[in-house]
C-alpha cells in the first residue's frame, strides 16, 4: 500500500489517509515538500521529502505502537576532490522522485560537484520488513572521495520509563560459545553496538561478531517491536544509544578502523548496503517465523526455494580431511547411494595445490568429472569445495603464486621473506575487490563448474578480505603509520584504515561473480562456508543457498548453532556437518545423527566402520527426513522450546505448519543423569483443535490426541531410558475433531 499527499503540508495529509485505513498513527507537525507511506501487511514506513534531505517521519504497525523519527537522513556534507574538501548543498529534484509499485525513491542533487542520491524504500514482498537503499552517484569529471554513509540513521521518540529489550545472535564462527544469544534491557545511558564482518574471528575479551540483525521489544506479554537488518556480507555494524526520551542508532557499513572514505571515480556509483526494517509480536520467534519466510521468498534462490528435495541429505568426504582419494570417493557415493542420500559432497584434498585448482592426478587419475559422472550414475548430485581467492606457491601453468609478479599486486599484503603456506589448503588471499581477480576468478568458477560437471560449489576460506596494503587497487589505501600485517591461523591477515572499504568492494565483486555464475549455470546450488559460520548474514543469503553454520561438528555445537541462526534465517539454510562421535548404543547413534538434522543434513563420517544396526537405523532415519521433517524444515514455522542447549539438560525445538496442520518436536536429552523425563509446552497450535501424537521411537507407538489448548499449556512429556538420547514427537490436526471453537 502506498499513498502520495501533495506539498506543502504532505505529512498530515498522508497520515490522515493511514488514520482512515485504521493505522495507528502519529500528530503530524507541519512540514515542507512532499510525503509518502510505503507498506506492507505487517509494516509501514512514512517518509517526507525535506528540500535538502529525507527523513522517515513514522514507522509502525498495523493496530501496533508506532515509532517517531525525529531526524532526518544526513546525506553527505562534504567530498574531496583533487585533495580539497568541498561543502554539498543538496536539493530536492521532485521530478525524478516517484512512487511507484513497491518502491519509493527520492532524488536528491548537489551542482558542486556533479552528484546524485536516490533515497529508495521497498516493499518486495506482501507482508514482512520494507528494504532501504542509498544510491550515490557521481556525474560529474572528476573522481570525488566520500565519507561514511550510513544506510539508516534513526531517532525514535521514546519515552523514558518504556522498558525494552535487545535481541542479537552470534555468529557460530568457529565454535558456538557458551552465550549464542542476547536477549538484554536497552538501558538509559547505554552504548551499545554489535558488528558483523565475513571472517569473524573470536578473539579474547571481545563480543563475538553478530548476525547483522537487532530486534527491539517490549518485555510484555505481546512482545511487540521491531528489527533492522543488514543485507551486506562486508563489515557492517548496528549502534544503539538510549538517553532521556531518544532511541538513536544507524545500520550500515563498520566506520572503524577509521577514518572511512570510499573513491568513486567519474561516472561510478556508491551503494550504502540494503537495510530491511520490520515490526513483529511474539517476540524472537514471532519476528523470526516473519523474517525467515521474508528470507526464503524475497532473498532467496527461486530454484532453491521451490525445489521439493531442498534440503538435500549429503554425504561429505571431509571425515577423511585431505586423505580422500579417487577410491575413497567412489566407495563414499557407492555408499551414500545405499543409505538414500542425495549428494557426495567432496571436500578440499581434490586439488594439486592452493591456487592451482587442477585435480591431484596421483589421488584422482581420472579427473575429477569421472567422479561426478559416477555420483550422477548412482543418483547422486556432485558437489566440490574450493578456497578461490587464496594464492599459494604452486608453479604449475595457471596457478596463482604469490612470488609470480604477474599476480603479486593481487594480494592483500606481500609475503614475507621465504613465505610457505603452513596448511594444505591455506594460502595468502587476494583482492577481489580489483577487477583482474574478479575476472580471474569468474572464468576458474566456470572452468570447474562445466569441465567438473558440478551440482554444487562451495566456497571456503576467506573470501572476502580482511584488509590490503595496496594504494592502486579500487579501495581506499591504508594509513601506513597504523595499517599491520601479521600472520595467525595460517593466514595473512592486515588490518587497517582502509578494511570496511576493502571488504565493501570485495563483497560487491563477490556478488557479482555468484549473479553471473547463476545465471549460467541456474540448477547450480552454492554453498556459504567461509571456515564454517563466520559469513552466515543476509547478503549471503542472497547469493547462496546454504550455510554452513560452525566450524565444530559434535551433536552439542550442531545444536546450538543452529538453535541461534535459525531465531532469524530459514532452517532449510542452516548445514550441519554430522562428525564422528562416542555412541556406545544406537540410541546414542541416533542422537548424534539427528543432532545434524534440523536443518540441511550433511554427513562426515566414514560410514564403513558403522555397525550394520547403525547403517539399518541411518537408512530409517534418512527416509524420516527426507518424508516427514524436510517439508516442515522448507516451510513451517519454528520454535525454541527450550533453553539454548547446554549437552546437560533436555533442549528441543518445535516445527508446526498452519497450512498443513502437522509439526513435529525435536527432543534431545544431555547427561544428566536423573532427568529421564522432561515437559514441552509446544508453540502456535490451534488451542481448540485436537491433535494426534505420535512418538516416533516407542515399541509400542503412542497413539493418543490432546488439545492445542493442552499442548501449549500443559505441554508433552517425554521419557528417554538413557542420557544422550532423543525422540522425534509428531502432532497432527485430528479430522475428526474440527476446532473446539467453531
Amino acid at each position: 500500500m502506498m499513498t502520495r499527499a501533495g506539498r506543502r503540508p504532505g505529512a498530515q495529509a498522508f497520515l490522515a489517509t493511514l488514520a482512515g485505513m485504521g493505522w495507528m498513527v502519529p500528530a503530524a507537525d507541519a512540514a515542507n515538500g512532499d510525503a509518502g507511506t510505503l507498506a506492507s501487511a505487517d509494516t509501514y514506513v512514512s517518509v517526507e521529502a525535506g528540500e535538502r534531505a529525507p527523513r522517515v517521519t513514522a514507522f509502525g504497525a498495523r493496530g501496533g505502537p508506532v515509532w517517531v523519527n525525529r531526524t532526518a537522513e544526513a546525506l553527505p556534507e562534504r567530498v574531496v576532490v583533487r585533495g580539497a574538501t568541498q561543502r554539498l548543498t543538496w536539493r530536492f529534484d521532485h521530478a525524478a522522485s516517484h512512487l511507484a509499485s513497491g518502491e519509493l525513491e527520492l532524488v536528491y542533487r548537489s551542482d558542486t560537484p556533479r552528484l546524485e542520491a536516490r533515497w529508495r524504500w521497498r516493499a518486495r514482498a506482501a507482508y514482512g520488513p520494507l528494504e532501504h537503499t542509498i544510491v550515490l552517484e557521481n556525474h560529474s569529471e572528476d573522481t570525488v572521495w566520500l565519507p561514511l554513509q550510513a544506510s539508516l540513521r534513526f531517532d525514535w521518540a521514546t519515552p523514558q520509563g518504556l522498558r525494552l529489550n535487545r535481541f542479537w545472535v552470534e555468529k557460530g564462527a568457529d565454535t558456538p560459545s557458551a552465550a549464542g544469544v542476547h536477549l538484554d534491557e536497552l538501558s538509559a545511558g547505554e552504548r551499545w553496538q554489535g558488528t558483523s564482518s565475513t571472517y569473524a574471528r573470536p578473539l579474547p575479551g571481545q563480543p563475538r561478531e553478530m548476525i547483522p540483525y537487532v530486534l527491539v521489544t517490549e518485555p510484555d506479554a505481546a512482545q511487540r517491536g521491531w528489527f533492522v537488518g543488514i543485507e551486506f556480507s562486508g563489515r557492517t555494524r548496528i549502534l544503539m544509544q538510549r538517553s532521556g526520551d531518544s532511541l538513536r542508532g544507524e545500520a550500515g557499513l563498520n566506520p572503524e578502523p577509521g577514518p572511512y572514505r570510499t573513491r568513486l571515480p567519474p561516472g561510478a556509483t556508491f551503494v550504502a548496503p540494503t537495510v530491511f526494517l520490520g515490526t513483529a509480536s511474539g517476540g524472537a520467534d514471532g519476528a523470526g517465523n516473519v523474517l525467515r519466510r521474508w528470507v526464503r521468498e524475497v532473498l532467496g534462490n527461486p530454484r532453491t526455494r521451490d525445489d521439493p528435495a531442498y534440503p538435500l541429505t549429503v554425504n561429505n568426504s571431509w571425515g577423511s580431511g585431505m586423505a580422500v582419494d579417487e577410491t575413497l570417493a567412489r566407495r563414499m557415493i557407492v555408499d551414500a547411494a545405499q543409505l538414500g542420500l542425495e549428494m557426495f559432497h567432496l571436500d578440499a584434498g581434490w586439488f594439486r595445490d592452493v591456487g592451482d585448482w587442477q585435480a591431484d592426478a596421483a589421488k584422482f587419475p581420472h579427473g575429477i568429472a569421472t567422479v561426478a559422472d559416477f555420483a550422477h550414475a548412482h543418483g547422486l548430485k556432485f558437489g566440490l569445495w574450493i578456497d578461490w581467492t587464496q594464492a599459494g606457491t604452486a608453479r604449475e601453468p595457471g596457478a596463482l603464486n604469490v612470488y609470480d609478479s604477474a599476480t603479486r599486486d593481487w594480494l592483500i599484503a606481500d609475503p614475507p621473506p621465504g613465505w610457505r603456506h603452513t596448511e594444505p589448503f591455506k594460502g595468502i588471499t587476494t583482492d577481489l575487490g580489483l577487477p583482474a581477480v574478479k575476472d580471474w576468478g569468474e572464468r576458474q568458477l566456470e572452468r570447474l563448474v562445466s569441465e567438473f560437471h558440478l551440482d554444487m560449489l562451495e566456497h571456503d576460506g576467506y573470501l572476502v578480505a580482511q584488509g590490503s596494503m595496496r594504494s592502486d587497487h579500487p579501495a581506499a589505501p591504508p594509513d601506513p603509520s597504523t595499517a599491520r600485517v601479521y600472520g595467525d591461523s595460517g593466514y595473512l591477515w592486515v588490518d587497517g584504515s582502509n578494511s570496511t572499504d576493502v571488504s565493501y568492494h570485495a563483497s560487491r565483486a563477490y556478488y557479482e561473480v555468484y549473479e553471473r555464475l547463476r545465471a549460467r549455470h541456474p540448477q547450480l546450488l552454492l554453498e556459504v562456508c567461509n571456515d564454517g559460520g563466520r559469513m552466515v548474514d543476509f547478503g549471503s543469503a542472497a547469493h547462496g543457498d546454504y550455510f554452513s553454520i560452525t566450524d565444530t561438528y559434535d551433536p552439542l555445537s550442531n545444536r546450538r548453532a543452529f538453535y541461534d541462526a535459525s531465531f532469524v534465517l530459514p532452517p532449510a539454510m542452516l548445514e550441519s556437518y554430522v562428525a564422528q562421535a562416542p555412541a556406545p548404543r544406537i540410541e546414542t547413534f541416533r542422537y548424534v545423527i539427528r543432532s545434524g538434522m534440523l536443518g540441511w543434513f550433511s554427513l562426515m563420517q566414514d560410514t564403513s566402520r558403522w555397525t550394520a544396526a547403525e547403517r539399518r537405523d541411518a537408512r530409517v532415519q534418512v527416509e524420516l527426513y527426507k518424508r516427514q521433517l524436510r517439508p516442515l524444515i522448507r516451510a513451517a514455522d519454528l520454535y525454541h522450546v527450550s533453553a539454548r542447549p547446554d549437552g546437560v539438560h533436555w533442549d528441543g525445538i518445535e516445527y508446526y505448519s498452519p497450512a498443513l496442520g502437522r509439526g513435529v518436536l525435536y527432543a534431545f536429552r544431555g547427561s544428566a543423569p536423573d532427568e529421564p523425563t522432561h515437559t514441552f509446552k509446544l508453540r502456535g497450535l490451534d488451542a481448540g483443535r485436537r491433535y494426534a501424537l505420535k512418538f516416533q521411537d516407542r515399541v509400542a507407538p503412542f497413539q493418543g490426541e490432546m488439545t492445542g489448548q493442552a499442548l501449549m499449556s500443559k505441554g508433552v512429556a517425554i521419557t528417554l531410558a538413557g542420557p544422550r538420547s532423543s525422540e522425534l514427537v509428531f502432532f497432527e490436526q485430528s479430522p475428526r475433531f474440527p476446532s473446539l471453537s467453531h
